[in-house]
């Protein structure tokens, strides 16, 4: 049965498989869509690119070249890594055609309540707690979460019904694809400079994370980190209803941490040693998704039930084990200096740190306060090794081992760590010198730790 929305009878293009690509493709056509799928990757090997033949798709592999898309498309859905400057995509922009990413679609399909979070950092953690929050709502029937973290939101909107709710994490990436997206509660995190290489400027970056709140309006929310005053700047741009939350000050309304407590509009709520993860990064993650948790009525116990168990997700600070008193820490999402600068304030014993990944031209300068405080070896490896030596003979760590890859890279970190140590994986970098994403690097981490136990 096809489902009547905008995109029906339209000619549409989706550009690049993956998950998202592949959930997009099958969604636009149950909504009524000419569909054609373009994948540079070849036929050979690619499992969605055959499916979506033997499905009856109009599929082009091995290609995405401008020749392939012409005024006679009235939609271009890209994958959200593929840049602007992509020809196909380039071609597209030429012809006025508009040019979008799955998230615009999904919503265009939803009937559900959507909840959007985004953020240079915690947007995964955070997305999680506030879905594990509305799961006690008396609002909704169920809760979910999608996007960025690793579900389509097209599949998701395929069976969440008007009772439910979708948390969705968006990244500038697919934030900068959008048109319509109205979330009715939107959070922004915070803003770093990253992904400057694919947004051109941390302007282009900042404009593109604003998209999530530019369709709000009076009758929606827009929840704020307040600890920076450009944030807080940012929080004007919006129509919809500003909820801050803070651990560097007290506020009026709003969540916020003082001298070791969590409040919500100046209610005690917990104690901040109440939640599991460890972190003042985890303590604003817990302020952010309480101001969504009180929007739609979760109690306050409901609340600490959620924060004393959540023991954090995976490749963000991730426990992964402990071994002749040394213990692993996975955070291969660290793919920017501050989200390694949170990792390393998040622990007081000493530190032996596995960093290194894709060079994007920066230095890591940012990091040798935070390198000097409790880094007491370090482990170096990818094409920004030479510039992670740097920082760490500025931070007067006189014990730098430069390895090959991550598989060395782990039992040399294990070899140099003493007893009570903390061995931890935030390289600082992107993963694509080496890997496919950041996950396929977590997860070989995790695995050469359980080598190291002989498992």
């Amino acid at each position: 049965m096809v489902e009547k929305s905008n995109y029906s009878d339209k000619k549409i293009l989706v550009l690049g498989l993956a998950k998202s690509g592949f959930a997009v493709a099958r969604l636009l056509k149950k909504m009524g869509a000419e569909v054609t799928v373009v994948d540079s990757n070849p036929l050979e090997g690619n499992a969605e690119a055959k499916e979506l033949l033997n499905e009856g798709f109009d599929v082009i592999t091995g290609s995405n070249q401008a020749k392939l898309i012409d005024d006679s498309y009235d939609y271009l859905v890209k994958n959200p890594g593929i840049t602007y400057s992509n020809e196909l995509v380039a071609r597209a922009l030429e012809l006025k055609i508009p040019v979008i990413t799955e998230p615009e679609v999904a919503y265009e399909y939803s009937k559900a309540t959507m909840v959007a979070v985004t953020g240079t950092n915690g947007k995964t953690t955070v997305t999680t707690l506030i879905q594990l929050m509305l799961d006690h709502s008396p609002q909704f029937n169920k809760s979910y979460y999608a996007g960025n973290i690793g579900i389509p939101i097209s599949d998701v909107v395929q069976k969440a019904t008007k009772q439910d709710v979708i948390v969705t994490e968006l990244s500038s990436f697919q934030l900068e694809g959008t048109i319509n997206l109205h979330p009715h509660v939107a959070v922004l995190n915070n803003i770093y400079s990253a992904h400057l290489d694919f947004h051109g400027s941390r302007e282009n970056y900042i404009n593109a994370k604003m998209h999530i709140t530019k369709n709000q309006t009076p009758d929606d929310y827009f929840i704020v980190n307040w600890n920076e005053n450009e944030w807080r700047q940012l929080s004007k741009q919006s129509s919809a209803q500003v909820i801050p939350f803070s651990d560097k000050q007290e506020l009026g309304f709003g969540a916020y941490a003082s001298e070791g407590n969590i409040y919500y509009n100046r209610h005690l709520i917990m104690n901040e040693d109440e939640i599991k993860v460890p972190g003042e990064h985890n303590v604003q993650n817990a302020l952010a998704a309480i101001n969504v948790a009180k929007i739609f009525g979760v109690s306050d116990g409901d609340i600490i039930e959620v924060l004393s168990k959540f023991a954090g997700v995976k490749h963000r600070i991730q426990f992964v084990d402990e071994f002749n008193k040394r213990k692993f820490y996975n955070d291969s999402k660290a793919t920017n200096i501050e989200a390694t600068i949170v990792a390393l304030s998040a622990f007081k014993q000493p530190i032996t740190l596995i960093a290194g990944g894709l060079d994007r031209g920066n230095g890591f300068d940012e990091l040798v306060p935070y390198l000097k405080r409790n880094v007491t070896n370090i482990v170096v490896y990818g094409e920004t090794a030479e510039k992670m030596i740097d920082a760490a003979k500025k931070a007067d760590i006189s014990n730098i081992i430069e390895v090959k890859d991550l598989q060395d890279a782990v039992p040399e970190a294990y070899k140099q760590s003493a007893e009570g140590e903390v061995v931890l994986l935030s390289p600082a970098a992107a993963s694509w010198d080496q890997f496919d994403n950041f996950e396929q690097r977590g997860d070989q981490f995790i695995d050469e730790v359980k080598k190291l136990k002989g498992e």
